[in-house]
């Protein structure tokens, strides 16, 4: 092991609990011991999927949520007495391997939750609610300390937690976590005065506006939280240790509105001042560590970083709380190794938490021990899959019910919490399978397929690998899709995958193949416009094609802001038209990214013109009108269309011929790659 990460494998305590690593699992929605959305359960997927980390040197893992109450039915987890049998006998096994294990419980979501966009009526309409109520009673999830605007759903308020709820659920608190500790749980955490959940809108005055017990002054509105560990000790003994999910600034300006990384704002929920009372004030209420970093649900992109924020963003903030306590801090978000190593040695810190970046690659700190990091598959902060909570104007979570049924899956690593679906299965028959296209589908089937047995070439018309992603991963803060190509690449050596550079394809019965694999990607859209000669298309300014100081972007998803975002930070000066309502209308595109990017242009006052379209692109600008027929030129140094793709084939399907990727359908590093398994799985 290189001697920088050491301080990473030393010991710790959380109470009188010994940890063998300062390497922490923070707690995923989604991977619960007990289930998600179904009915409480011991839930074999996310066992294994511990085991298998814990076997991979993890030194602390907390598993996600575990509701309190079903989330279909309402039942207590407490009265689950079957879930915590079968817990029992498999928390001695996973203690064989020497790491600890603390659940995680929540009080809940309140105005945070993320209401399905079918659901909505429920809460608009008390009768539509009250019957479909003994089996999703979505008032309750959304109560909140006061009557609150939804984070999701606009115009919906969420109602206020009467005092009889907030005892039952200190009181299941109590019963739970005795529970977990008969059945050899190390501790519990509790979820959360952190992110914007419940327990931390009582904390904030923007949130609670109670005039009981549970609101008004500062001990009133930490109350619920320290009413919660104070019963949880008197259940277990004081030496039980219980962990918060602590969030030490909340960065929100106002609702729905959240401040970026250097920005002078007014905060209007935990500010730094309150936070270093808080945090002294929790810990001698009886919390023995605080899981920490920062954010909102209105501030979501500091608690689920996507690429645009920076490394270690919430490190500063966290190793300052970590001065007014005397009980051990981890700081999660975006943790690099290298720099929380030098945290923890300096006393900073007291262990790195990290997420998603274990949905990826399982092994990746077995990896680190090894001096393999050039193997470790890295994360690129998409949450595509293990967070694909999308939200725009009009629409509160537009999260497919089976992506919030199965949240935690990863857009890069298919087999994770998959229930064996994908695992390897040896090829009945050796075949010889030709992959036309090197982008990431035709390199992440070619894994799969030489993994299973078969015998693969890659045909790539250029001379690089990685196809449409190179561009993709070309702006500054796309660091990590760069380190995926060059993680693509590398496994492309290590196992010998013959690959053909410069040769374009033009028939696919030229190929002496048992099968063939068609991975030839998308072609852009194009507009038929006066003066389209004028623009310049998304990938050619993302391949490098210089452009002057004012650019007008057409096009305002997910590619098109990002070129914005990337303009801005290059010192030019970008506008962005779209036809639709918002900007980033897509399911699938996690708010907590989206978010970063409204945020940003609003903060930096980007022009965005809604609902417009472009009608001429003249030499020195653009005219666009709005949905009203209401002209505006814009003047313009270039113009960049980004209107999306259509998929480009070189052959259609057939018997022994399979397309993926953006050839098969326009999406995501998901649906490319959880494609590009679909079918070479079953070859």
């Amino acid at each position: 092991m290189n001697k920088k990460f050491e301080p990473l494998f030393t010991p710790w305590k959380i109470g009188n609990v010994e940890i063998k690593n300062r390497i922490v699992l923070c707690p995923m929605g989604g991977t619960s011991l007990f289930g998600w959305m179904e009915p409480h359960h011991f839930d074999k997927d996310a066992a294994d999927f511990f085991m298998d980390l814990a076997k991979n040197n993890v030194g602390l893992i907390i598993p996600g949520i575990a509701p309190l109450k079903n989330l279909i039915g309402g039942q207590w987890l407490y009265k689950s007495k079957k879930s915590f049998r079968k817990l029992k006998p498999w928390m001695e096994e996973f203690h064989k391997t020497g790491a600890k294990l603390f659940v995680q419980l929540t009080a809940g979501f309140g105005r945070s939750f993320s209401i399905p966009n079918n659901m909505v009526p429920m809460l608009k309409n008390k009768a539509l609610a009250k019957v479909v109520k003994p089996i999703f009673d979505i008032q309750y999830l959304c109560a909140s300390p006061s009557k609150l605007p939804s984070r999701w759903a606009e115009g919906v308020m969420c109602p206020e937690l009467k005092v009889k709820q907030i005892e039952k659920i200190v009181s299941a608190f109590a019963k739970t976590a005795k529970m977990c500790k008969d059945a050899g749980v190390d501790g519990v955490e509790i979820h959360a005065v952190h992110e914007g959940y419940l327990l931390d809108q009582f904390t904030t005055e923007y949130t609670n506006h109670r005039t009981d017990e549970y609101g008004g002054s500062f001990e009133n509105r930490y109350r619920f939280a320290t009413d919660v560990v104070k019963a949880i000790k008197k259940a277990c003994g004081e030496d039980y240790p219980v962990s918060l999910r602590y969030s030490v600034v909340s960065k929100t300006k106002g609702f729905c509105e959240g401040a970026l990384p250097g920005e002078k704002f007014k905060e209007i929920g935990r500010d730094m001042k309150e936070s270093e009372k808080a945090a002294k004030y929790l810990q001698d209420a009886g919390y023995d560590m605080l899981d920490a970093d920062n954010g909102t649900y209105d501030a979501w992109y500091w608690a689920h970083p996507p690429m645009y924020m920076p490394v270690n963003c919430n490190l500063e903030d966290v190793a300052h709380i970590r001065k007014f306590v005397d009980i051990p801090v981890v700081c999660a978000g975006r943790m690099e190794p290298v720099t929380a190593a030098a945290a923890i040695k300096k006393g900073d810190i007291d262990a790195m938490g990290v997420a998603r970046q274990f949905l990826v690659d399982t092994e990746w700190v077995t990896k680190l021990i090894d001096d393999r990091l050039e193997d470790i598959k890295p994360c690129i902060c998409c949450h595509n899959a293990c967070l694909a909570m999308s939200h725009y104007k009009g629409v509160a979570n537009a999260c497919a019910m089976s992506d919030s049924i199965h949240m935690s899956r990863c857009a890069l690593n298919p087999q994770t919490m998959d229930g064996g679906k994908y695992d390897y299965k040896p090829a009945k028959k050796q075949k010889n399978i030709a992959i036309i296209g090197g982008g990431i589908g035709g390199m992440e089937a070619a894994i799969v397929l030489t993994k299973r047995g078969h015998k693969v070439t890659i045909y790539e018309k250029t001379d690089k690998l990685g196809g449409v992603f190179i561009a993709a991963a070309a702006p500054s803060f796309k660091e990590q899709d760069r380190a995926l190509i060059a993680w693509y690449c590398r496994q492309m050596k290590l196992m010998n995958i013959d690959i053909k550079f410069n040769t374009e394809v033009t028939e696919v019965k030229s190929l002496n193949a048992d099968e063939v694999i068609v991975a030839t990607g998308a072609t852009a859209k194009k507009l038929r416009l006066t003066g389209i000669e004028n623009s310049i298309e998304a990938v050619e300014y993302l391949n490098g094609k210089e452009v002057g100081e004012n650019v007008v972007v057409i096009g305002g998803g997910a590619t098109g802001c990002e070129i914005a975002y990337d303009l801005y930070l290059k010192g030019k000066k970008p506008v962005i038209v779209e036809a639709k309502q918002d900007l980033m209308v897509a399911n699938g595109l996690c708010l907590a990214n989206s978010s970063f990017l409204r945020d940003f242009f609003k903060t930096n006052k980007v022009p965005v013109y809604l609902e417009s379209f472009c009608n001429e692109i003249k030499k020195d600008g653009v005219v666009i009108s709005n949905k009203n027929g209401e002209k505006t030129e814009v003047k313009a140094d270039n113009v960049i269309i980004s209107i999306g793709y259509n998929p480009a084939p070189l052959a259609k399907e057939s018997k022994h011929v399979h397309v993926i990727g953006d050839a098969y359908e326009v999406g995501n590093l998901r649906t490319v790659i959880w494609r590009a398994w679909d079918v070479a799985t079953k070859l």
